[in-house]
C-alpha cells in the first residue's frame, strides 16, 4: 500500500520548512528558501538582491549616458522622484521644503527641459559617473519591493571642479514581467548644505 504524502503550500523565503508524510509523520527534506505561514497560503515570487542590483546598474548606465527617454520607460505612470532635506528625509513635500519633489508629469517635463539646448544649466550637459553599493532589500511582497542603496555620483561639467554627491537611494519597485518599474525614487544627499555642490540640475 502506497504512502500518501502532502506538501503544505508556502510563501516567500528565508526559513526552510519540513514537508510531512501523512502515514509516518516523518518530516521529508526541507524545501530550501521557503517559509511556512499556514495551510493555504499561496506561493509568492522571490526577489533577489542580484535582480535588484542589476536593475539599478541598468538605470545608472542610462542616466550616465544621458539616455533620458529610455530612463523614463523604467518609471510607472504614478512614479515620484524626490530629493528631500537630509534632516527630514521621511517628510512629506506638502509641508516640508524639498530640493526636488516631482510626480510623473513633472519628471517628464524635467527630462524635456534637460534635452533642450536652451536649458543653460545643462547645456553642454553634465558628465556623470554613478557608483552604487550596499544594496539592501527592506520589504517585499508579491508585487513590490522596497530597497536602500548607497551612492556616489561624480559630476563633471565644462572646466568646473569635480563635484561629488554622496548619499542614499530609497526605492520602491514594482514587478513588471521579469524586471521592475520604479514607483518611488528618493535620493538623500549626505552633505549638510548644497551650496558647495552647485545646483542639482541633472537627474541625481
Amino acid at each position: 500500500m502506497g504512502v500518501e504524502c502532502r506538501r503544505e503550500r508556502v510563501s516567500l523565503h528565508f526559513t526552510p520548512i519540513p514537508t510531512f508524510c501523512s502515514a509516518t509523520s516523518v518530516p521529508l527534506p526541507p524545501q530550501r528558501g521557503r517559509r511556512f505561514f499556514g495551510m493555504s497560503v499561496t506561493k509568492m515570487p522571490i526577489i533577489t538582491r542580484q535582480q535588484v542590483e542589476d536593475f539599478l546598474y541598468v538605470e545608472a548606465a542610462l542616466l550616465d549616458a544621458w539616455k533620458l527617454d529610455e530612463w523614463l520607460t523604467l518609471l510607472t505612470d504614478d512614479a515620484v522622484y524626490r530629493v528631500p532635506s537630509n534632516d527630514k528625509p521621511a517628510s512629506d513635500p506638502k509641508d516640508t521644503l524639498f530640493t526636488i519633489a516631482d510626480d510623473i508629469h513633472r519628471i517628464r517635463a524635467r527630462v524635456t527641459r534637460l534635452k533642450n539646448t536652451n536649458a543653460h544649466a545643462e547645456f553642454p550637459r553634465s558628465r556623470t559617473r554613478r557608483l552604487i553599493t550596499n544594496v539592501r532589500i527592506l520589504e517585499q511582497d508579491a508585487q513590490t519591493v522596497k530597497i536602500e542603496a548607497n551612492f556616489i555620483v561624480y559630476r563633471f561639467r565644462r572646466n568646473e571642479s569635480v563635484y561629488q554627491f554622496v548619499g542614499q537611494y530609497r526605492y520602491e519597485l514594482r514587478m513588471d514581467g521579469a524586471s521592475f518599474k520604479i514607483v518611488s525614487r528618493v535620493a538623500i544627499i549626505d552633505a549638510m548644505e548644497l551650496g558647495s555642490l552647485a545646483s542639482v540640475s541633472f537627474i541625481l
